[in-house]
């Protein structure tokens, strides 16, 4: 992870992120650590919002946003990063606004573009630690391999009706194809455009990943790595199921056949969708 390269802290610095310097697992040390980390979040829709929102504010100093979708009046009932007033906008402008109403210092660098195999590595590779918010299985294979290929941590988060997933994937530690080694039939798991989603439960989830993200960043507590965390919300159940790295993952096991990315819409079974953009929740 980023080593401290900030020498001081200036004293509006030490004003605004007073809570955390005070936390023994954090200090001045811990939050330089956050002000030069840079973090990359895939999505700027429900789950990519509270997780942005709170990166921003714990004062995390890059984050890039990947998103090539507008403001759409259905998004505001769960997309915390935008504004009635901001329909029609692209999500990465609305984006960067929000976060830097909250925290003027934060850098947000907006990636206009649907993330494909062509440029996959040129965006994830700047980054420390990468953040899935992307509810197509085309985007969330991509993700998940453009990672692992760079050796970078991946915090991945899901959502649907009132249920949600969340966990990490730490290079050499497994990865989201040991746990879904091919995708569902096209049209077996319905989208939450097509389901529904509880917006409240992108706050659940998009918190857990921003947590998970600090958590990377100062070297602290133990990550969610080997362990699926799934939610329940209409039982308020939490329940954490451990996942292994598989041996015979063709990704990460000890004979891979991905060496490379692919066509991740005919992996999937799906036509491709030339220009498109890379779904959020």
């Amino acid at each position: 992870m980023t080593q401290a390269k900030t020498a001081k802290l200036t004293p509006q610095q030490v004003a605004r992120y007073s809570r955390h310097i005070i936390m023994p697992q954090v200090g001045s040390a811990g939050q330089r650590k956050m002000i030069d980390s840079r973090v990359l979040i895939i999505g700027a829709g429900g789950l990519g919002g509270p997780v942005a929102t709170y990166l921003a504010l714990a004062g995390v100093g890059t984050i890039g946003i990947v998103d090539f979708d507008v403001v759409d009046i259905s998004n505001l009932q769960r997309q915390i990063l935008h504004r009635n007033d901001r329909i029609g906008m692209r999500k990465v402008e609305s984006a960067r606004l929000t976060l830097e109403s909250l925290n003027p210092e934060v850098k947000v660098i907006q990636h206009e573009e649907p993330i494909t195999s062509d440029n996959a590595f040129r965006i994830i590779e700047k980054y420390d630690v990468v953040v899935n918010g992307a509810d197509n299985f085309p985007t969330r294979y991509l993700v998940n391999d453009a990672s692992y290929l760079l050796h970078k941590p991946l915090v991945d988060g899901s959502i649907l009706l009132f249920d949600g997933q969340a966990t990490t994937y730490l290079p050499g530690k497994g990865c989201y194809r040991c746990l879904f080694p091919t995708p569902p039939p096209p049209g077996e798991v319905p989208s939450c455009a097509e389901a529904g989603v509880l917006g409240a439960m992108t706050g659940i989830v998009g918190s857990i990943q921003a947590t998970e993200v600090c958590k990377l960043i100062l070297g602290v507590g133990e990550p969610l790595s080997g362990r699926l965390l799934i939610i329940d919300s209409l039982s308020m159940d939490f329940r954490v199921v451990k996942v292994r790295r598989n041996p015979k993952c063709p990704l990460c096991g000890e004979h891979p056949t991905v060496t490379r990315l692919i066509d991740y819409e005919q992996f999937c079974g799906m036509p491709a969708r030339e220009g498109a953009p890379a779904g959020a929740h």
